[in-house]
């Protein structure tokens, strides 16, 4: 379990964080939703140990992460930053075998082939494998990255926006692909999510984001509601109850903000 404990991060007087608890349980999707600047991707850099925290900690199964060694925390912990790097004159395969440098340090071992193959497998990229990463389209080169993220095998995956800028087929495969980590393999996922239907429909865990704090969290019934999602967004909207699960009709505004 990742827990999170008075969490604060200021950029000189300008507060982004402010005394953020959570809790992350194994083997759960977690989604961090909220509005824009309501400090998602701050968090999840600071469990990343992308960025230093003004107070507070983090523990990963008590263990404080800021002890930890490098190396041992890329072990455990994979992160996938929002805008990752595209201008790479690299094969997928090439791509995704930089996710094994924390166990080979380059020097690849059949260990690490074999969790190369089965990343690239996984995510179905097998036809994509020696395609150069920056002649490929952007969801292509999303489901690259992941890989490459899955290739790591470490318990947990820490993703920022893995579904910036695709369409509605690569967002679902990439939601799937999520779903299965976790239900088949055991994965914990943290990832920031902006489409909450995605969210609702997906995760295990939500939690809501608003002014540096966290404004709800729970599960999917708790926390997708038109009364909470109302307040955190400002909008007027209508939760649709399915049988596959929730869905946010936020449409139909009636000029309404705040």
């Amino acid at each position: 379990m990742i827990k999170v404990t008075a969490l604060s991060k200021s950029y000189g007087n300008r507060p982004i964080l402010s005394d953020v608890r959570a809790e992350f349980s194994k083997g759960h999707l977690t989604s961090l939703i909220g509005p824009n600047g309501a400090g998602k991707s701050t968090l999840l850099m600071l469990i990343a140990r992308l960025l230093a925290p003004t107070s507070g900690i983090i523990t990963i199964d008590g263990t404080d992460i800021a002890s930890l060694a490098v190396g041992d925390y890329a072990r455990r912990v994979a992160t996938l930053r929002q805008r990752p790097d595209c201008n790479l004159r690299l094969s997928v395969e090439e791509l995704v075998t930089f996710g094994r440098f924390p166990h080979s340090r380059g020097r690849l071992t059949a260990e690490d082939r074999r969790a190369v193959d089965e990343a690239i497998d996984f995510l179905s990229l097998e036809p994509l494998r020696s395609a150069l990463i920056d002649e490929i389209s952007g969801g292509q080169r999303q489901m690259a990255f992941l890989a490459m993220t899955i290739a790591q095998e470490t318990e947990c995956l820490l993703l920022d926006e893995p579904l910036n800028n695709l369409d509605m087929k690569h967002a679902v495969q990439i939601m799937q692909a999520l779903r299965m980590l976790c239900d088949e393999l055991g994965r914990t996922v943290i990832a920031v999510i902006h489409d909450i239907n995605f969210a609702a429909n997906y995760s295990d865990h939500i939690v809501a984001m608003k002014d540096g704090a966290v404004h709800t969290a729970g599960s999917v019934s708790e926390v997708v509601t038109g009364s909470g999602l109302g307040e955190l967004y400002g909008l007027d909207l209508e939760i649709v109850e399915r049988q596959q699960g929730r869905l946010c009709n936020y449409f139909t505004q009636k000029g309404k903000t705040r």
